[in-house]
């Protein structure tokens, strides 16, 4: 039984001792092709440092050593900031991979929208605008533009009180009125016909809306007047 026993003792040290030769082995042969690999290098850089030399010294340029001992030595001082410059770089690599897809389907909307926009028509819409800003400018010089920025607020004024629903009523009842007249069939008054007619109910509250408009216009000219003064 302890022989048994020590025996397989004895096969567990062989064993172990397989495995760490092997290890030894392949430690061996991996130093070996290190070995092999440095040398390899070795020789190709010589003769890339020749040939770089050779070049060089072709072209006429000089090799500061001591400047190149000085640059090796800030890139190796700057190894932290050159890694941080590099993960910038892939995450700007990351964020356009990321982006473009969204711009191609931007891009993509963008010509959508503007095919829309050709079919609805405004494109021509806009062309034909231009006509107005070209009769403009042609028309007018630019002292009537300075006399427009002038009066401007003028403008707006008029166009603002002639916009009031009151008084677009009644420059509608004035030109419904003027419409349902036919000019070239309107009846002659004679003095006499006229003044009879003045008579009447409707021509005296027309005179009388004559007179407070005029009255009204002559007050509004006289404060003007005042204010520009």
């Amino acid at each position: 039984m302890d022989k048994d026993n020590m025996q397989e003792q004895i096969n567990e040290i062989n064993r172990k001792l397989d495995i760490v030769l092997e290890e030894v082995m392949a430690q061996r042969e991996t130093r070996q092709s290190i070995e092999d690999l440095t040398t390899d290098l070795t020789i190709v850089g010589k003769d890339v440092f020749k040939s770089t030399v050779t070049e060089l010294d072709n072209a006429g340029v000089e090799i500061d050593g001591e400047a190149v001992k000085q640059l090796m030595l800030k890139l190796v001082r700057n190894v932290d900031t050159l890694n941080e410059m590099f993960e910038m770089m892939e995450s700007a690599n990351d964020l356009v991979k990321d982006v473009t897809p969204i711009l191609h389907q931007m891009g993509l909307d963008g010509i959508h929208m503007m095919n829309e926009f050709e079919q609805k028509g405004y494109f021509e819409f806009m062309k034909e605008s231009m006509k107005i800003f070209d009769n403009i400018v042609t028309h007018f010089s630019v002292d009537d533009v300075k006399l427009l920025a002038d009066n401007v607020v003028t403008i707006l004024e008029t166009v603002k009180n002639l916009t009031q629903p009151d008084m677009l009523k009644a420059i509608n009842s004035g030109l419904i009125v003027y419409k349902s007249i036919e000019i070239e069939n309107v009846e002659e008054y004679s003095i006499w016909k006229a003044m009879k007619a003045m008579n009447s109910k409707e021509m005296k509250k027309g005179i009388g809306f004559m007179i407070t408009f005029l009255q009204n216009i002559a007050k509004e000219t006289d404060k003007l007047n005042a204010n520009s003064n």
